[in-house]
């Protein structure tokens, strides 16, 4: 979508699945071929089977509100792998809120667990010092979603690494497909609604508003308030609120997974017919889905979530187990829109894609 850089780093993400789920089958297969068993040396630490996490404690952050459309994804690709490997697994929902996330950190490294798969939302000044906490106790810290580029940086030999899409780049890939598929001119009237002012998470908005504004667009900026970032209901009159005042809009983004998904409804809200504005967002869901085929929404980035989940689990465990460095994964996968959406749909009726 953004270059070769994007699809190597995300066939990686799936060579390490295979690499895991092989290591683990071929060690399987040893054992009934009468291999001797393991001892728990280090010349003996090899995987002892598909559970050769089993024993691990982790937590796990799948960011917003248990049932929520992005966020289940997530949390599905997470207790696959753990399904998979075998690790003890809590998880922690944060309702997006970046200040619970720094709160529920504080309270999962009180537990002392091996490690602990965290959002990046609340950026590197307010995570880093916990997560030196948390390293210095012997707990591996990996990120998902958004990025905290000095920690990565700090402690990628101690098995810190990333899963998620790279979030500048995917605005920027949105912003710039949109104006080509919407037909958009110096001097249309967009609409932006995103999170600009989350650090690390604000990139995405960030590569969006950019490319609009150098394309010579005349852009509007909201940021997302904290009762739409949990609910997106919340934001109706708001959005109807933007388009009253500026009837002349060509395009919406919507920086939001969730936000996204209801977009059907802030159209109706707004009588807008689909199609009469084109609307841009990020993620797949079964609303999201529907929206498209309806005509609502115009194109969506699939960041693959499920992938932030497994991957971050994962590597939790092949760096407790076996001291691996930390892997960028971009899980960034591609646009989504009529033309593809009915490939999709399948997955995410089963809350996979």
């Amino acid at each position: 979508m953004v270059g070769n850089g994007r699809a190597a780093a995300w066939r990686l993400g799936v060579a390490i699945v295979v690499v895991a789920v092989g290591l683990a089958a071929c060690s399987s297969s040893a054992k009934k071929k009468g291999s001797p068993s393991q001892s728990g040396s280090a010349s003996a630490a090899a995987p002892s089977g598909a559970q050769f996490c089993k024993g691990t404690k982790l937590v796990f952050f799948p960011g917003g509100t248990a049932g929520g459309g992005f966020e289940t994804v997530v949390y599905n690709g997470a207790k696959a792998a753990a399904a998979a490997l075998g690790p003890d697994v809590t998880y922690q929902w944060s309702d997006w809120d970046p200040n619970k996330m720094i709160t529920q950190f504080q309270q999962a490294m009180a537990t002392k667990p091996d490690g602990i798969a965290v959002m990046g939302h609340p950026g590197d000044s307010a995570f880093d010092p916990l997560i030196d906490q948390a390293e210095s106790q012997g707990t591996a810290v990996t990120v998902m979603n958004t990025e905290l580029p000095s920690a990565e940086a700090k402690y990628a030999t101690k098995g810190m690494g990333y899963a998620g899409a790279t979030l500048y780049d995917a605005g920027a890939a949105l912003a710039t497909e949109t104006i080509k598929r919407g037909n958009l001119q110096a001097g249309s009237r967009v609409f932006v609604w995103g999170l600009k002012s989350q650090p690390g998470r604000g990139e995405r908005t960030k590569g969006i508003t950019d490319t609009l504004t150098k394309a010579g667009m005349k852009v509007d900026y909201q940021e997302i308030n904290d009762a739409t970032n949990s609910d997106p209901a919340q934001g109706v009159s708001i959005f109807t609120g933007e388009v009253s005042h500026h009837p002349d809009l060509k395009a919406i983004f919507i920086d939001h997974g969730n936000l996204t998904s209801t977009i059907p409804t802030y159209m109706k809200a707004a009588n807008l017919k689909p199609g009469s504005v084109f609307m841009a967002g990020f993620d797949a869901s079964a609303a999201t889905v529907q929206g498209i085929k309806d005509g609502y929404i115009s194109l969506v980035i699939d960041q693959q979530q499920y992938l932030q989940g497994f991957e971050a689990v994962e590597q939790l465990c092949m760096t407790k187990k076996y001291g691996f460095s930390g892997l960028f994964i971009n899980t960034g996968g591609g646009f989504i829109d009529k033309s593809n959406v009915d490939a999709i749909a399948p997955l995410v009726s089963q809350q996979i894609r």
